[in-house]
């Protein structure tokens, strides 16, 4: 069995200023995600499964797919305002769609097997990717056993800016207890911190893991989402900012005991483009890594 590995792409960008998961940073125009993508192929994935939106399925498909979809399966589906279950219907004021959970949910069609999810806009280097290949190969056949790679907090922040982060606590087999997705995470005065519910800012240290979206489950994940995107919706609906998350629908798995998730703690370097400031650093420790010859000058031929 070949995993499959899942890009949520159909970010807007808000604060980099445009398509960031169409930027190209690479000597050759490569995106982020091509670099790990890269890296999927190099660890074993078989299938790669992208969420977009429509509005740039077009550039999409122009700047993206055509590097690799000759060499490996590639499916294309879309997230957008009205992919609801019947009987919703989105407020006319909300803008963006409902967040990663809900991008999650446009793969059930064409996914059947262990899946990695990952961001379009983050580097998580090849021993990440090695690392849940070969967690997704142990999971086939199974249900409500899912993994989680995992990031030092120290190691994710931006200088640009607040990032948000799924604060991870977990037992002493690694087993997730708790992941809550904090919105506003930076460092003060060379302390990490977030801003709790009240708008109080709390310290963090640099060795708290946290969740960077980089998951992995079985096809089972997909019924779970449904069933729970229903509850969320009728508490929600209307709130035209509120997000369907996978820390938030982990979490609440995770307390009504319905699963289990292991945090593997990678030792891979991760860096991405939160904010456009973000952007000539990125540039930079990709020209660092095509020279050290991690990757080749130009990944697909």
């Amino acid at each position: 069995m070949k995993p499959t590995l899942f890009v949520l792409a159909a970010g807007m960008g808000s604060r980099y200023g445009g398509l960031k998961q169409l930027d190209g940073l690479g000597p050759n125009g490569e995106t982020i995600m091509d670099y790990s993508i890269y890296d999927a192929l190099q660890s074993g994935f078989g299938k790669i499964v992208f969420v977009i939106r429509k509005a740039f399925e077009e550039e999409f498909r122009k700047k993206i797919l055509s590097k690799y979809e000759k060499s490996v399966p590639v499916e294309v589906v879309f997230q957008e305002l009205d992919d609801l279950p019947k009987g919703f219907s989105p407020n006319p004021e909300r803008e963006k769609p409902w967040g990663t959970n809900h991008a999650l949910l446009m793969g059930k069609t064409v996914i059947n097997e262990p899946f990695g999810i990952i961001n379009s806009d983050d580097f998580y280097g090849r021993e990440s990717f090695q690392l849940l290949a070969g967690q997704l190969r142990n999971m086939e056949g199974k249900t409500g056993h899912y993994c989680m790679m995992g990031y030092m907090l120290g190691n994710t922040l931006s200088d640009s800016g607040s990032v948000a982060r799924g604060v991870c606590e977990v037992d002493k087999d690694n087993l997730l207890l708790k992941i809550v997705e904090r919105t506003e995470v930076k460092r003060t005065e060379g302390t990490p911190q977030f801003k709790d519910e009240d708008g109080t800012w709390k310290n963090l240290t640099d060795t708290t893991p946290v969740s960077m979206n980089m998951w992995g489950f079985t096809p089972d994940y997909f019924d779970l989402s449904e069933k729970y995107f229903v509850e969320f919706l009728k508490e929600n609906k209307d709130k035209v900012k509120a997000e369907f998350l996978i820390p938030t629908l982990i979490n609440t798995l995770i307390e009504q005991k319905l699963i289990e998730v292991k945090l593997f703690n990678t030792p891979s370097k991760w860096f991405g483009i939160t904010y456009a400031k973000d952007r000539p650093e990125a540039i930079l420790k990709i020209k660092d890594l095509v020279k050290n010859k991690v990757y080749p000058e130009k990944l697909f031929s």
